[in-house]
């Protein structure tokens, strides 16, 4: 079964994705910030990180440099969610080494299609 990391500090976004991804058979482990997240995936080594941008404490860039600084092979797949809409904000978070990036409010067979994606490769 394949595993999915979600960090992100909404409590109910989280709660609805990870009952969503559980009904499509996949495992979750949830965070509400960025400093656990970055725990659970050293720990756990997920098969697909979904973040969000704009969290206290700790960003969902913050969280990324981590990891990538944490581990010369660092190879899960990472997707940004957030509602930052701009398209200069999808640039400069993809050159920072995400792999992907939603838009908020997204629909959740997009996200699925994405996912599979992923999770493939």
């Amino acid at each position: 079964m394949k595993t999915i990391l979600i960090i992100d500090d909404n409590k109910n976004f989280l709660e609805n994705l990870s009952e969503f991804f559980e009904i499509e058979g996949y495992k979750t482990l949830i965070s509400t910030n960025g400093k656990d997240g970055v725990k659970l995936a050293q720990e756990f080594k997920p098969d697909l990180i979904i973040c969000d941008v704009l969290m206290p404490e700790m960003t969902g860039h913050q969280v990324l440099n981590t990891l990538l600084a944490s581990s010369d092979k660092f190879d899960i797949p990472f997707i940004f969610s957030t509602s930052l809409s701009e398209n200069i904000d999808r640039i400069e978070t993809l050159k920072l080494g995400a792999d992907d990036y939603l838009v908020k409010p997204y629909g959740l067979e997009v996200l699925l299609s994405m996912t599979e994606k992923w999770i493939q490769k």
